[in-house]
């Protein structure tokens, strides 16, 4: 039996908006998907999937997470939330929606670890101009505080806390999205998430 065969296999979904698909770097070794599936392969037989469109709400997340009933992973990393601020989506829907999401996750797709990325702090996005980057990074804080009470009270859940700063090094050129060093920064904080509640 070869090294990599003894080693536990791990099912891991990747889901949401543009940044779980990668944009802002050019290829998906250094986007999100690369660098974690990288990151885990030492320690785990990794079979992944990537489920993320560009401008994926709460709401379209749930239609989305609906067709892979039956599917099973070990975990899922949900990254969601920036395009429920940018569209002004309500707090009561945000967490209506977000609800839907992770109970779909766990009838239909054999109860995984949850991992909530938290909606980074969006004031310090360049791309977005004052007084809106202010108020928009208010809100994010917001839908995060909601999001990590749901991902509380749940037994197999975290929420994932982003940096309270961005760092320009940390954004891709766009201003908007990560960069290579934002994708490698949030995988690596994936990865310890993953080892904390995942046995081996």
């Amino acid at each position: 039996m070869s090294g990599d065969e003894q080693l536990p296999p791990l099912r891991l979904l990747i889901c949401g908006d543009s940044a779980a698909a990668g944009v802002g770097v050019t290829t998906q070794d250094d986007a999100l998907s690369g660098q974690l599936v990288s990151l885990l392969a030492p320690h785990y037989r990794v079979h992944w999937q990537l489920e993320a469109q560009t401008g994926l709400d709460s709401t379209a997340l749930a239609a989305l997470l609906a067709k892979l009933n039956g599917q099973c992973f070990d975990v899922v990393v949900l990254s969601i939330g920036v395009n429920d601020v940018t569209s002004l989506c309500s707090a009561r829907r945000f967490c209506r929606q977000l609800t839907q999401c992770l109970s779909l996750l766990k009838q239909q797709n054999g109860n995984p670890l949850l991992l909530f990325s938290a909606i980074p702090p969006m004031q310090h996005f360049s791309a977005l101009p004052t007084p809106l980057n202010g108020w928009l990074g208010v809100k994010a804080a917001q839908l995060n505080l909601l999001a990590a009470k749901q991902m509380l009270a749940r037994p197999k859940a975290v929420f994932v806390s982003s940096p309270d700063t961005l760092i320009a090094a940390m954004l891709a050129a766009d201003g908007f999205h990560p960069s290579a060093a934002g994708y490698t920064l949030w995988a690596n904080q994936l990865l310890v998430a993953i080892s904390k509640n995942i046995a081996h």
